[in-house]
């Protein structure tokens, strides 16, 4: 399918079950705690991809600008949020993108969003945008597979979904990523441009005279939480790191694997 074949399509991004459940209690509480819902929904791709959608929609002056999920609920009304939230409840079924492991998928995602935070605190970008590129950093992947299911069962037998090598797999058979899916529907959905340029560009940060820095605090976070997927030790990992980009960022092995750091010595 050609790339801008598939941008056409409509798509429903699933929603974690407990999490969907637990916002919409929330929600519809006489005294509603902000923060929590925040927390809720910060931890759900989906849902922060359709949060970020409404907020930057052309119905709003700040259109565009809207990168975090705390800056659109300050923006939106509570009835948007619960009607976001009741639509996100019809498409809760962890079966629903043919040959995606989706607990594990929405955990992976959770875990770059994390260290991509930690990551744009140490080169100081903007750690709210960072945490939320890397939480939907991969909802391309979703797209791919929601509409071409057969192609992808194809290249999932040789290289899985949240292998260090897919996006070059994808690349090579298809011409485009996870990573130019999800940069093409972030801008038809008017997303800030610098969470454009990182998704669109993490999987070669700073190759073709590109300089996105939040792509490469992307790319060094999905390296990270791939290489936690792949049950990787650090020699292996040391063996893997994408060195040029962190030499553009500054940042080595060692500054990666501090942030938030997983017990390496267990996948010996």
């Amino acid at each position: 399918m050609k790339l801008s074949a598939l941008l056409e399509r409509q798509f429903n991004l699933p929603s974690i079950p407990k999490v969907v459940a637990l916002l919409l209690t929330e929600l519809n509480r006489t005294e509603v705690d902000l923060s929590k819902v925040t927390r809720l929904i910060s931890t759900d791709p989906a849902l922060t991809t359709l949060l970020l959608q409404l907020a930057n929609s052309s119905a709003f002056k700040l259109s565009g600008k809207i990168s975090s999920v705390s800056e659109a609920l300050a923006l939106l009304k509570l009835a948007d949020v619960n009607t976001m939230a009741q639509m996100a409840a019809s498409v809760t079924s962890p079966k629903a993108v043919p040959g995606i492991k989706l607990q594990q998928f929405w955990e992976y995602s959770l875990n770059v969003a994390k260290v991509s935070r930690a990551l744009a605190g140490l080169v100081r970008q903007n750690q709210q945008a960072a945490f939320t590129c890397g939480l939907i950093h991969a909802v391309g992947e979703l797209a791919m597979h929601l509409a071409m299911p057969e192609e992808m069962a194809l290249l999932d037998k040789e290289t899985p979904a949240l292998d260090m090598r897919r996006a070059k797999a994808e690349r090579r058979e298809l011409g485009y990523c996870y990573g130019t899916v999800g940069a093409g529907f972030a801008r038809m959905w008017h997303f800030p441009q610098p969470m454009v340029d990182a998704l669109e560009h993490q999987y070669a940060p700073f190759e073709n005279n590109v300089y996105e820095p939040l792509a490469g605090v992307i790319h060094l976070a999905a390296w990270r939480a791939r290489a936690k997927e792949a049950h990787m030790n650090e020699r292996a990992m040391a063996g893997s790191f994408p060195d040029s980009v962190g030499v553009a960022l500054d940042l080595d092995v060692d500054a990666v694997l501090q942030q938030d750091p997983f017990d390496w010595a267990a996948h010996s």
